[in-house]
């Protein structure tokens, strides 16, 4: 597996005293020094944390590869046109929500998405669906061309170390495998840790994780570097 580095939350503790530091872009070269596989930035409505130049300067790092996770809108669909990231995560956004609180819906809206994807598709950005590790959100991913699906693990976050571990855990292997059988490519994401993220290794063929307030949490501590690298070794364990 890779490891994806979300750096939202450096830009959170910068917005915090409206100045400049901590600086997102030196957070973003420090994780491509560490090799990871793909920064990944949420570009909100109300942009809460990740500022419209934020992206663009992380876009013109070389060598690094964007995954720029958005609402379904048409303001995100003309700045990804615009900017061509390597990579888009299409995901659910409520003005409300302290952190993205379950997947999409796109099985309520099959044809909005299809419509949606489809310019994105031809400029040759990578698309993926945030959902819940639901059969039927699934099969309406499968039905958009998009060749990605990141399955939301905040449930077994949450339930992990609890008797509701293995159900959620599961359930969530079980999406993983049932997409595969529609050819979906499956990334992962929310909630992982450096103690719960050993068991994505019990999930055949997921392609990446993303992974980023634990991170940034640790690295107040031992500073980005060294969180970074620690889950990257998780991450990417052999064997496991």
């Amino acid at each position: 597996m890779l490891l994806g580095v979300n750096i939202d939350h450096v830009a959170t503790l910068r917005n915090a005293r409206g100045g400049v530091e901590p600086d997102v872009l030196t957070a973003a070269r420090i994780c491509k020094e560490c090799k990871v596989a793909s920064i990944t930035t949420h570009l909100r409505e109300d942009r809460r944390h990740i500022k419209d130049e934020d992206v663009e300067a992380i876009r013109m790092l070389p060598r690094v590869r964007l995954n720029l996770e958005m609402a379904m809108t048409d303001e995100m669909q003309a700045i990804a046109l615009k900017l061509r990231p390597h990579a888009v995560c299409i995901v659910p956004e409520k003005r409300q929500e302290l952190t993205t609180e379950g997947g999409l819906d796109v099985a309520g809206q099959v044809d909005r998405a299809i419509e949606f994807v489809k310019p994105l598709i031809e400029k040759k950005i990578e698309v993926s669906f945030f959902i819940d590790p639901d059969l039927q959100q699934i099969s309406a991913v499968s039905k958009t061309g998009a060749p990605f699906i990141e399955l939301h693990t905040g449930r077994y976050s949450e339930a992990y170390g609890t008797i509701d571990e293995e159900k959620a855990f599961a359930d969530l292997k079980g999406a993983a495998l049932f997409a595969q059988n529609f050819g979906l490519k499956v990334n992962a994401g929310h909630g992982l840790n450096y103690q719960n993220v050993h068991r994505m290794h019990e999930i055949p063929h997921l392609v990446e994780l993303n992974i980023g307030h634990s991170i940034i949490a640790r690295s107040i501590f031992v500073g980005l570097e060294q969180a970074v690298k620690e889950m990257k070794a998780l991450v990417e364990e052999r064997g496991k």
